[in-house]
């Protein structure tokens, strides 16, 4: 579970070294899982990437430490908490994603993110 100020790791290539949530939608909750959307700062910055120091930008979790339940009982957890920046369409700004993401992000119609990642669990 993501909540307010919870630093997550970016899971892409757009130049972000941390990312520090401080906004999640009323409609989510006080607590966001995989497949939701967040705003997070960018804390530490590289100076060739797509974003820069301070950037606020949308994110979209694709991996969370506590585990997922699914509609099939079983349960999906990972080593880190991760996510993709996107943009304002939903695309996502880096060329790579890196690391396994969950089916939710698929399901939840980020289908271009799964495409780019290397593992869909």
């Amino acid at each position: 579970m993501i909540q307010f100020r919870s630093v997550i790791n970016p899971a892409d290539n757009s130049g972000a070294k941390k990312l520090m949530v401080i906004g999640i939608s009323p409609k989510i909750g006080k607590k966001a899982s995989v497949g939701d959307v967040v705003k997070c700062v960018v804390k530490g910055a590289d100076p060739n990437g797509n974003v820069v120091d301070g950037e606020m930008v949308s994110v979209v979790i694709v991996r969370t430490k506590k585990e997922v339940g699914r509609a099939d009982g079983t349960y999906t957890r990972f080593d880190d908490n991760a996510g993709v920046v996107i943009d304002k369409q939903g695309l996502p700004k880096g060329t790579r994603v890196l690391g396994p993401i969950a089916k939710e992000v698929k399901e939840t119609g980020y289908t271009k993110i799964a495409s780019l990642a290397r593992e869909v669990v």
